[in-house]
C-alpha cells in the first residue's frame, strides 16, 4: 500500500507562478479609486487568503477607513484583467506536465485553491492540464477559506481520500492542511514543486508538517 492515495495541490505559487500578476492586476484596478497596492504587503500578508479577506483587510487598515465591498466591486474587472493576461502564455513551470502524467493513475489529484474558479479552471484547459484532476475546489467551494481545513477536508471528501498529501507554498494554505489533518509538502515556488514532490513521495525527503 502507498503512503498517500491522493495529492492535493494548492494552485498558485504550487502548479503556477501567477502571484504577480494577481497582485499587478489588483494594483491596477484599485488605483483609480485611489488605493495602492504595494508588492510588499501582499507579498507578506496576502498570499494565500481569500480575495475578500485581503480588501476587508485593507479597507480595516486605511486611512481613512474604506467600505471593503466598494473595493470589492472591482473584482469583476481584476478576474477579466487577469484571465486575459494569463491565457495568453500560462506561466506553468517546464515539466509540470510530465510530472502530472507521472502521477496520473498511481494518485487521485485536486486542486484547492482560494482563487475563483474563472480565473483557474480556463488556464489549467489552455496549459492542457485539466484532464490530471478529478476535483477542483475553489474560493466557492467551500464554507470557510484557508487558513480553515475546510478547502482541503472537501477535496478529500471529493476524492475519497483517506490519505492525501497536501501540496503548499502559503503559511495560510500549510495551516489549512496541517488542520485537516493530513502531511504537508511545503515548496517555496512553483519552479522546485516537481523536484521536492518527486523527492517527498520516493521517501526520501522529511514530511514538512502532518495530523
Amino acid at each position: 500500500m502507498t503512503e498517500f492515495d491522493a495529492i492535493l495541490f494548492d494552485f498558485d505559487g504550487v502548479l503556477v507562478d501567477s502571484e504577480p500578476m494577481h497582485w499587478r492586476c489588483w494594483a491596477e484596478v484599485l488605483k483609480p479609486i485611489g488605493v495602492t497596492l504595494d508588492w510588499g504587503f501582499y507579498r507578506e500578508q496576502c498570499i494565500g487568503i481569500d480575495d475578500r479577506e485581503m480588501l476587508r483587510m485593507m479597507a480595516t487598515g486605511s486611512d481613512p477607513r474604506r467600505d471593503w465591498e466598494h473595493l470589492w466591486a472591482q473584482y469583476p474587472a481584476k478576474r477579466e484583467l487577469f484571465r486575459s493576461r494569463m491565457l495568453t502564455a500560462p506561466p506553468f513551470p517546464d515539466g509540470l506536465g510530465g510530472l502530472l502524467q507521472e502521477l496520473s493513475g498511481k494518485y487521485k489529484m485536486a486542486v484547492v485553491t482560494s482563487s475563483g474558479r474563472p480565473e483557474v479552471e480556463p488556464m489549467l484547459e489552455a496549459g492542457g492540464l485539466r484532464q490530471y484532476f478529478e476535483a477542483m475546489v475553489c474560493a466557492r467551494d467551500a464554507a470557510r477559506h484557508k487558513p480553515a481545513p475546510d478547502p482541503y477536508l472537501r477535496a478529500a471528501e471529493l476524492l475519497s481520500a483517506r490519505r492525501p498529501l497536501v501540496v503548499e507554498d502559503s503559511e495560510a494554505g500549510a495551516a489549512s492542511g496541517r488542520a485537516a489533518g493530513f502531511e504537508v509538502l511545503v515548496v517555496p515556488d512553483a519552479a522546485q514543486t516537481a523536484e521536492l514532490l518527486r523527492r517527498r513521495l520516493s521517501g526520501s525527503a522529511a514530511p514538512a508538517g502532518g495530523g
